[in-house]
């Protein structure tokens, strides 16, 4: 049966298929689809992971139990993980393991662009990259394969455009291998001093064995074209090379980029007369094009960031640039902004007010750093806002607070607060609990009572987690209360020693939350102040400068009516 289907759909379907009975994940763009799809498989059990680390973790324990286990993450999740996958390359498996890591090329929703073939190379572990949805579904099944067969974790790589396009993949029925039976072995597992100097050697006889593998594996494979030029590529770089060569080009396509084949690339550079490397990001299959003694071009002409486009393969080339129609006029930008009657705006509003410093974290609350509000001054990682500021603080840096939302303090954010609470810094972290994993689509989370299948299941109580912590001050308020937001945080910054504030209203855009009648403006008390302007609604504007409000958008939270002082906003059934 042949179906349409993304990248990480059709990844979820391969593993589903290939008899995957165990999957553990914490959402991030553009990986989050994949466990998403996996739960809709009853015959795998999935969740949502507090963090990557503890997801890879619980992976490795259903590996050792003797199934088939997956973990999915994007790029800058695979850093939380990699102090397990470093050492289980060392351990190796019993069933199959399969980690799944999505990169951000352009940083469409990322902190930063990272190559995670990095990775692969220092722990020493298979990577799989696919180039298409049909690759992700295949090259899922066939990675379980791997991993059994050379006792290994196996990495697959993915990019925002392979996750999120779509191809027709044709899916088959499920066939889950026997479990295997776990076997007691210290020596294996035990990784103390002793047992991982014996185990070390044995991952460069994988590798040896893994470059081997790479010679001839279906993986990899070469599409003859003209013997003017050739050219090796991988994942979605490989679709612009088509795309802008055709047939103009014979192509080195690289579906195994860790380890790379030796023999195979200098056997097709020996049938070309010019040689090129097209891969987003860093250059890593052409320093190992150089290191085999070729002479080789790539980053001498293709950028080491962004995503590349099929255009600029061809510009770059010297192709004919592709066919479309141009749009005729430049597209307005649309800037990302919180959406309307969002419970994050009242709170950076007061904090924007009260002119604190504020260390913000990974999140839709990050758009609080945008103008009008510019209400942040640093954004890092998952959990840096209330660790860096403990850092701040004990430093003198003065009036202060962190935001982190429930997702991410969950994640990392909690183990920052417990440094503030046991080394006893004057900290005020607000939490922003709007009850969901807002940014990556509304997946639950450990503080929700809910689980990836939307059941009911354990939840975490935040101001009993906090006072458990150690924290005394804690304060919950409401964020489209200013003067009680102002109130609480004017005291807790002022008070000394830690505090934490639990900034608590369900997302706007939750099926639940029904939204309140809408405001008007009336135009005759209006005195065009733009007041209400300050907290960066979108529903409303100025037309003739006189304040809008536009009723579709509008969810009646009443935090602009706070700001107007001649009483010209109001809900339409008053």
């Amino acid at each position: 049966m042949k179906k349409l289907l993304l990248g990480n759909e059709a990844l979820a379907r391969g593993l589903y298929e290939a008899g995957c009975s165990f999957a553990s994940s914490y959402p991030g763009t553009p990986s989050t689809e994949i466990t998403e799809s996996i739960a809709q498989y009853g015959e795998i059990y999935s969740e949502w992971a507090p963090n990557e680390k503890v997801a890879v973790e619980a992976a490795f324990g259903a590996s050792l139990a003797g199934k088939r286990s997956f973990a999915g993450m994007k790029h800058v999740g695979l850093n939380v993980a990699a102090d397990p996958l470093f050492t289980l390359s060392y351990t190796g498996v019993n069933a199959g393991l399969v980690i799944a890591v999505a990169d951000d090329p352009g940083m469409h929703s990322s902190q930063n662009e990272q190559d995670s073939r990095h990775y692969a190379i220092a722990a020493k572990l298979p990577m799989l990259e696919p180039a298409d949805s049909g690759e992700c579904y295949e090259f899922a099944k066939y990675a379980y394969e791997l991993s059994e067969k050379y006792d290994t974790p196996v990495l697959l790589r993915l990019c925002t455009r392979i996750s999120h396009s779509q191809s027709v993949v044709e899916v088959s029925e499920r066939t889950a291998p026997p479990e295997q039976p776990y076997v007691k072995n210290a020596a294996k597992y035990v990784m103390m001093p002793g047992n991982a100097k014996v185990r070390r050697p044995m991952v460069d006889e994988r590798t040896r064995e893994l470059t081997a593998l790479a010679e001839g594996t279906f993986l990899n494979r070469v599409e003859e074209g003209s013997g003017e030029l050739g050219v090796i590529t991988s994942g979605t770089a490989y679709q612009y090379v088509k795309e802008a060569l055709g047939e103009a080009a014979s192509v080195l396509k690289l579906g195994l980029v860790n380890p790379l084949p030796e023999k195979l690339i200098r056997d097709f550079a020996a049938g070309v007369k010019k040689l090129i490397v097209v891969e987003e990001l860093d250059g890593i299959i052409e320093d190992h094009c150089r290191k085999l003694g070729l002479e080789v071009t790539g980053k001498e002409i293709f950028p080491p960031f962004d995503e590349f486009s099929q255009n600029l393969v061809a510009a770059k080339l010297g192709a004919p640039k592709q066919s479309g129609a141009a749009v005729e006029e430049a597209i307005p930008s649309r800037p990302p902004v919180m959406c309307a009657g969002c419970p994050h705006r009242g709170i950076f509003y007061v904090l924007s007010k009260l002119k604190l410093t504020v260390l913000g974290d990974i999140g839709c609350y990050t758009l609080g750093a945008a103008a009008p509000l510019s209400a942040m001054d640093t954004t890092i990682c998952m959990g840096a806002s209330v660790s860096g500021l403990h850092g701040w603080n004990c430093a003198g840096g003065g009036d202060s607070v962190a935001v982190i939302g429930d997702s991410t303090f969950m994640h990392t954010g909690v183990n920052g607060l417990i440094n503030i609470a046991y080394n006893g810094s004057n900290s005020t972290v607000i939490i922003l609990d709007n009850s969901i994993t807002g940014m990556t689509g509304h997946q639950d989370n450990p503080t929700t009572g809910y689980n990836i299948k939307g059941d009911p299941s354990g939840k975490i109580d935040l101001e009993a987690l906090c006072r458990a912590i150690g924290i005394e001050r804690i304060a919950v308020v409401d964020p489209y209360d200013l003067g009680q937001c102002e109130k609480a945080i004017t005291e807790e910054v002022a008070a000394p020693g830690p505090s934490v504030i639990i900034a608590r209203r369900p997302c706007a855009l939750l099926k639940y939350v029904k939204a309140a009648e809408p405001f008007i403006a009336a135009q005759d008390k209006c005195a065009g102040c733009s007041a209400c302007m300050r907290i960066g609604c979108p529903a409303i504007s100025m037309r003739d400068k006189k304040a809008a409000i536009d009723p579709t958008l509008c969810v009646g939270c009443g935090v602009c009516a706070q700001l107007c002082k001649f009483e010209a906003l109001r809900q339409q059934a008053n």
